[in-house]
C-alpha cells in the first residue's frame, strides 16, 4: 500500500499509476483528516468484486467453503479438456 498526500499525488501522477498498475499496489491519496480517495488496478477491483459477489450470499459462500474443504482433503477431482 502506498499513501500520499494530494500535492505529492499532483507532482508526479503517472509514476504513481505506473506503481499500482505495474505493482497491484493500492494507492490512497489523503485529503484532510478522516478523507481519502483509494485508486487500485482494474484487475485489483475486479478481483474484489468477483470476491465481494461469491461471498453476497450464504448459499455462495456455503459452496465456496464446501470446494476449499475439498481441495485440502484431497477429495477433489481433474479432468481433462476435451479439445476438437
Amino acid at each position: 500500500m502506498v499513501v500520499a498526500n494530494i500535492s505529492d499525488f499532483r507532482k508526479d501522477i503517472k509514476s504513481y499509476f505506473d506503481r499500482v498498475a505495474k505493482n497491484f499496489e493500492t494507492l490512497i491519496i489523503n485529503r484532510g483528516k478522516d478523507s481519502g480517495i483509494v485508486i487500485m488496478s482494474l484487475e485489483e477491483y475486479n478481483s474484489l468484486m468477483a470476491t465481494n459477489h461469491e461471498l453476497s450470499s450464504r448459499a455462495n459462500e456455503k459452496r465456496l467453503d464446501s470446494a476449499i474443504e475439498k481441495l485440502k482433503t484431497g477429495k477433489s477431482f481433474s479432468k481433462d479438456l476435451i479439445e476438437e
